[in-house]
């Protein structure tokens, strides 16, 4: 069966505890047993729907939001796009741009049918034609209220309201004053169990606080599924948002610079803008850092990280803690020490920190537009496609459960893993130790492995080892915080042109003996 993202709650262990127990004990989710000779173990599957998105965007405020478009379209099969709303932010108080999204869109459609060649899914053009429209042209909460009452506004509620049972995910580019009238919309029309309902459809992505609507929204309506690294209105605190990891290493000061050539205008020109048809054509040059707004949606794309389960699993998105930050009323998924991960850069220097948990992906995402860009102006036969991975019989890309003992050792392979264009295919299997064990632990350790760490055999090879150790339940040092997951994330990359990664996730519980 499909599980359909988590419950609302926002209590975040109970979530996941939730999932593992459903995995193990109540069977929610596809229990199966591997097929393979090498280990008869029992894994469950979570598998994630096609998500519903909405996109609130200041466009024309500066370039990114243009250059975030143009790859959303590119990506427009892996998505149900329900909204593509024109707002205003700090950035554009008293304006909103819906005829630049059109005519993006129309660019989408002449390139349409080349994509179609790569993968099936693309929307018609004159279906996203009908989904773009626009909030009022008032900045943040002039924009909240009586009269106040959008073509966007009331789009968002009919979307919520239909009998879709997958959350509708809202990724905010700028400012959420269209969202927030929607939500006081429906408040004043509404009874409190029939508002409660609806505003559990909702998943929130904000890029920081671009109007004054964000706080407002957080405090009245508590139940609301949000991410958001909070900030003020302006660009003060843009430097510690985990979304700054896209491309933001140069201009605020608070990254290595990792493979920092791919987010930089040589490359996208070459690879996105120059000979890649009218959509890339329309993708303009970096002006401050390279589509600050991707972020929101870039973890959607089901490439087998899973992110959308929980953003603290990490993937494409970035990664977050469900915390209750200083001047917030509860809690939301933002940043706090625990969301942070601990990456080697390209330089051999280890670094900690928010930006981390999504440059640590750059080569992987670029490279993957890139392969979009291409199959914009080329033939199936002449671009590169990802690989499909294999784990223990398991293909697609659902995440794999199951549990394991101190001092177990799982073995998990790869074996059946293909490449569509037939490529050789390398493998890298390794433990995201943020996303499980404990965060506390695991950022703020010392360079060297202390006793009893987690090991990965063969690492590079099809065919892994993953070694419980015997002390993992007792070492306090390994949960200061009471949690026993182990992430395993495997890497198949082909050797295309550009080289293309897909992933699974395993995920292990350590449970006690008996």
């Amino acid at each position: 069966m499909k599980y359909h993202m988590y419950p609302a709650t926002q209590d975040a262990t109970s979530i996941f505890r939730f999932k593992l127990a459903a995995s193990v004990f109540a069977g929610l989710l596809l229990l199966v047993t591997t097929a393979t000779a090498l280990a008869q173990r029992t894994f469950g599957e979570i598998s994630l729907d096609k998500p519903r998105v909405i996109v609130l965007t200041d466009i024309t405020n500066e370039p990114d939001d243009q250059q975030s478009l143009v790859r959303f379209l590119s990506y427009a099969n892996e998505f149900d796009i329900e909204g593509l709303i024109a707002t205003t932010s700090t950035w554009l108080r008293d304006d909103v741009r819906p005829a630049v999204i059109k005519k993006l869109v129309q660019a989408y459609g002449q390139v349409r049918p080349r994509l179609l060649e790569h993968a099936p899914g693309y929307p018609e053009q004159e279906y996203l034609m009908e989904r773009v429209t626009q909030h009022l042209p008032q900045y943040g909460m002039a924009g909240v209220g009586a009269g106040m009452n959008s073509e966007g506004s009331s789009h968002i509620i009919e979307v919520v309201d239909r009998a879709d049972e997958r959350p509708v995910w809202v990724t905010v580019w700028g400012g959420v004053n269209c969202l927030a009238q929607a939500l006081w919309q429906v408040r004043e029309t509404r009874s409190p169990a029939e508002v409660k309902e609806f505003v559990s459809k909702l998943r929130v992505y904000t890029i920081s606080d671009q109007d004054d609507s964000g706080p407002w929204i957080r405090d009245h309506f508590p139940g609301l599924w949000y991410i958001v690294s909070a900030s003020s209105e302006g660009a003060e605190w843009y430097h510690k948002a985990t979304w700054s990891g896209i491309a933001g290493d140069k201009l605020y000061q608070n990254g290595p610079g990792h493979k920092f050539e791919l987010v930089d205008n040589p490359w996208i020109e070459k690879n996105i803008m120059q000979n890649h048809g009218p959509l890339g054509a329309l993708y303009p040059h970096v002006e401050y850092i390279m589509e600050g707004d991707t972020p929101s949606y870039l973890g959607l794309i089901r490439n087998g990280l899973g992110w959308a389960i929980r953003p603290d699993f990490g993937g494409w998105g970035g990664r977050y803690q469900l915390a209750r930050t200083y001047g917030e009323s509860r809690p939301i998924w933002t940043n706090t020490r625990n969301s942070r991960d601990r990456v080697v850069a390209e330089n051999g220097v280890a670094y900690v920190s928010d930006q981390a948990t999504i440059w640590r992906w750059r080569q992987a995402y670029q490279h993957d537009f890139a392969a979009r860009m291409d199959w914009q102006v080329t033939t199936y036969e002449e671009a590169n496609h990802n690989p499909e991975p294999v784990v223990n019989g398991h293909d697609g890309m659902t995440i794999l459960t199951t549990t394991a003992r101190p001092g177990d050792t799982v073995t998990l392979t790869a074996e059946g893993s293909t490449d569509p264009d037939g490529d050789r295919l390398s493998f890298h299997w390794w433990v995201y130790g943020e996303a499980g064990t404990s965060a506390r632990w695991w950022t703020n350790r010392n360079a060297g492995a202390y006793p009893g760490d987690v090991t990965v055999r063969n690492a590079r090879q099809i065919e892994a080892e993953i070694t419980i150790p015997p002390d993992y339940l007792t070492n306090d040092r390994h949960r200061p915080e009471g949690d026993t997951r182990v992430h395993i994330i495997l890497e198949v990359t082909d050797s295309g042109q550009p080289p293309l990664t897909s992933y699974r996730r395993v995920v292990i519980d350590v449970v006690a003996e008996g």
